[in-house]
């Protein structure tokens, strides 16, 4: 069960991982010590598992390649999909797996440098799986808004016009 303040330590650190314990503590009105219990209890109850920065690719000269995989599959007996979805996660390629409702069964995201090598992927290791029923690739070709942070925006002055 999370406290109140365990809560709060979360938002916060959602919102941005870099806030140092002694600001959460003067944003939650807890002292310091208090706040550093409650992070280690968090990492090691396995609750935050890390702490990634987010990064707009578009704006780094580098290729970056973005696919998101709809994936069908035959669940395994008294494994259902978990077995599958470890298989699929365990590629290095592979940056996140998803159990989904709906048309398909698995969603994949991964990364490369090229479509070539995302393709390659697909079709040499991830649509060769067993359990692997069919695929849909859906290539990223712009990213406007990412885990709730607006990564470009049309500039200008976007208040509303008032007249008397």
């Amino acid at each position: 069960m999370v406290s109140q303040l365990e809560l709060n330590i979360l938002e916060i650190l959602n919102e941005d991982a870099r806030t140092s314990e002694k600001r959460i503590a003067a944003m939650t009105g807890a002292p310091v010590e208090e706040v550093q219990k409650a992070i280690s209890r968090l990492e090691e109850e396995k609750i935050i598992v890390s702490y990634p920065a987010m990064i707009n690719w578009d704006a780094v000269d580098v290729n970056q390649v973005e696919a998101l995989i709809e994936v069908r599959v035959s669940p395994q007996r008294g494994e259902g999909f978990d077995a599958i979805a470890e298989q699929i996660y365990r590629f290095d390629e592979v940056s996140s797996v998803y159990l989904m409702s709906g048309a398909y069964d698995l969603m994949v995201l991964m990364h490369g440098r090229s479509l070539k090598e995302l393709s390659l992927f697909v079709t040499e290791k991830l649509s060769t799986l067993e359990h692997v029923i069919s695929t849909a690739t859906h290539f990223v070709l712009k990213r406007y808004k990412d885990n709730g942070v607006i990564l470009e925006g049309r500039q200008g002055d976007h208040r509303l016009v008032v007249s008397p």
